[in-house]
């Protein structure tokens, strides 16, 4: 017979609550299997560990002597995991960057490469969300990066940097009726009929919510899942759609149709690397943050 160290530590936490119901609970394991893990320990030493009373356990002279020798095991393991930690905190590193749909997409995809490149033991999480959403994570400091909106920007509870101009645009087929316009508010588009990303995206919650701030409820042809096929469809003459500059001046070069510059603080964004103090980010970070700033995208004309 054998038995591991959860056998162990089951044993150890029915001695500390003086219960063998307690020690399963502590355990996640159900009273049934915790007795079935106890008796097979006593069959293995052919020793009772435990003498049983209606309000609970109390040691036998063998359980007393198995005491000692599982704290020292039990210490031993966290010792021996404690040490390896360091050798894996050594092999691999772990940063997580907080970004709306629009980064993601379009701008990170081509700088993150070359940094993973440089730093081989590195490992990097994006995490899609809204920017107020990220602006939360920040300041209760579940994030330690973000790339956010100017748009939605606070005044004083975040430090940010500059990392990219990032406008809306407004996207129609040529033989459209606002083509031929050199820009619009997004209240005078509010009526058509839009292709948008799927509703989960931070980029089409955010173009809700300002339609919401207009009193208006957009209507959607169709959803679909990125840029590229949502240009596809808007070239072909259905529906019309809203998305940042840089993914619009690239998907041009592909299919046929008119960019139309979009007004107003929430369209001519820019995006915002954030963080509650640079200065007190770990390295790792610090040295992440370092590269997206000096490795920013250069501006592009609509």
């Amino acid at each position: 017979m054998r038995f591991d160290f959860f056998d162990l530590q089951l044993f150890l936490h029915v001695v500390d609550t003086g219960s063998l119901t307690k020690g399963a609970e502590r355990s996640a394991v159900s009273l049934q299997a915790a007795s079935e893990r106890i008796k097979k320990l006593e069959r293995h030493f052919q020793s009772a560990l435990f003498i049983r009373h209606a309000t609970g356990v109390e040691l036998t002279i063998a359980g007393q002597t198995l005491l000692q020798h599982a704290q020292h095991l039990m210490d031993g393991l966290y010792a021996l995991e404690q040490e390896m930690q360091t050798f894996q905190r050594q092999t691999s590193q772990h940063l997580t960057l907080w970004c709306n749909s629009s980064a993601q997409s379009e701008y990170l995809p081509m700088l993150l490469p070359k940094y993973l490149i440089e730093h081989p033991q590195l490992q990097i999480e994006l995490h899609e969300a809204e920017s107020n959403d990220i602006i939360v994570a920040l300041q209760k400091g579940q994030a330690e990066l973000g790339l956010i909106s100017s748009f939605f920007a606070p005044n004083d509870t975040l430090e940010t940097q500059i990392f990219a101009e990032d406008p809306l645009v407004f996207i129609c087929a040529p033989d459209h009726p606002f083509a031929k316009q050199q820009q619009l508010d997004f209240a005078d588009i509010l009526r058509q009929d839009f292709i948008g990303l799927l509703a989960h995206h931070s980029l089409q919650q955010s173009i809700e919510t300002q339609a919401k701030s207009l009193h208006h409820q957009l209507h959607y042809r169709l959803r679909l899942p990125s840029f590229s096929a949502i240009a596809q469809v808007v070239a072909n003459g259905v529906g019309v759609a809203i998305m940042p500059l840089r993914a619009a001046s690239y998907l041009q070069k592909i299919y046929t149709f008119s960019t139309i510059a979009l007004t107003g603080a929430w369209a001519n964004r820019k995006l915002l690397l954030a963080s509650r103090e640079f200065a007190n980010l770990s390295p790792n970070y610090q040295d992440f943050a370092l590269f997206l700033i000096a490795n920013k995208p250069q501006s592009i004309e609509p």
